[in-house]
């Protein structure tokens, strides 16, 4: 069930949103701004979870219609009802995330990575604390000053740069070694360029890449076995590993950032998860001796 308007106001109380709403009338503008966008990107987000949720994919219309009227939606009569079910959760715990955080408030792309919490969690506030928690590290890919994502790309570049010295030079060359051109793969997570079951996939896999790094466990491990140490930038690594398996097409035909922006978008839906996995493996081996990771 969507959440209530006292519930949103407890999420938004919850972090003390008072400073929030003395901004005045600017905090009312973000908020209108927000529940625009919201419910523009909401109602764009696709059918493809649905395999994955049967208990939503049949949801009846009478409670899809509650549903979507207790969020606001009015616009979307024209998609089918488990579509709209879910872009009617999607606003209610979008919005309520812009309160609980009004730093972020809400950016577009965010609809893409809280929907597969969403299609997998029947429970709202179960869905909500759970893109909270993974919020916490993917904020700051939202930022204005864009200070998280800049870090992501030169990490990228550094890692192609150690990697494939003669790609990098191509990049160098055609004025893209900033990375600017996997920009979307680093904001959503690869989201939109893989499919719904391959995003969990990747998903969890950097998540317990991550977990490792914090706790310090699998670092011994992965040396006895002479592997692959668990790194906290392994989705910079599965970027660097998507870009470097198409070395070849880029030096030859990619004379700018316009060639290398299309070449990045045609890699939607062509992409082999576990190839990737194993190629950013093989750089993470490759990377690693010469800038050696701690866990943080």
């Amino acid at each position: 069930m969507p959440f209530s308007e006292s519930q949103i106001e407890a999420f938004s109380s919850i972090n003390d949103s008072s400073a929030f709403w003395k901004k005045g009338p600017k905090a009312v503008d973000d908020i209108v701004t927000w529940q625009r966008i919201i419910r523009l990107d909401a109602v764009r987000m696709n059918a493809e979870w649905v395999p994955y949720s049967p208990s939503q994919a049949n949801v009846s219309d009478e409670e899809t219609s509650k549903v979507a009227r207790k969020a606001g939606l009015s616009d979307d009569e024209h998609l089918e009802t488990c579509r709209r079910y879910h872009a009617a959760r999607l606003v209610s715990i979008l919005e309520a995330y812009a309160l609980y955080d009004p730093d972020t408030g809400y950016c577009q792309g965010m609809s893409d990575l809280l929907s597969p919490f969403v299609a997998l969690m029947d429970d709202d506030h179960q869905a909500f604390w759970c893109f909270v928690s993974f919020m916490r590290t993917a904020r700051h890919n939202f930022r204005l000053d864009e200070v998280g994502i800049r870090r992501q790309l030169n990490g990228t570049s550094d890692i192609i740069k150690v990697a494939d010295p003669e790609l990098y030079e191509h990049l160098v060359k055609i004025k893209a070694e900033d990375c600017t051109f996997v920009y979307r793969m680093v904001v959503v997570l690869f989201r939109r360029e893989l499919t719904f079951e391959q995003t969990i996939c990747l998903w969890e896999v950097i998540w317990a890449d991550s977990t490792a790094m914090r706790t310090g466990k699998g670092l011994g491990e992965a040396q006895k076995k002479k592997k692959a140490p668990p790194t906290k930038d392994l989705l910079l690594y599965t970027i660097a590993a998507a870009v470097c398996r198409r070395r070849k097409f880029i030096m030859e035909n990619c004379k700018g950032m316009d060639e290398l922006l299309r070449e990045c978008n045609a890699m939607a839906g062509n992409l082999d998860v576990w190839q990737m996995l194993d190629d950013a493996r093989e750089l993470v081996s490759r990377v690693h001796g010469r800038r050696p990771e701690t866990p943080t």
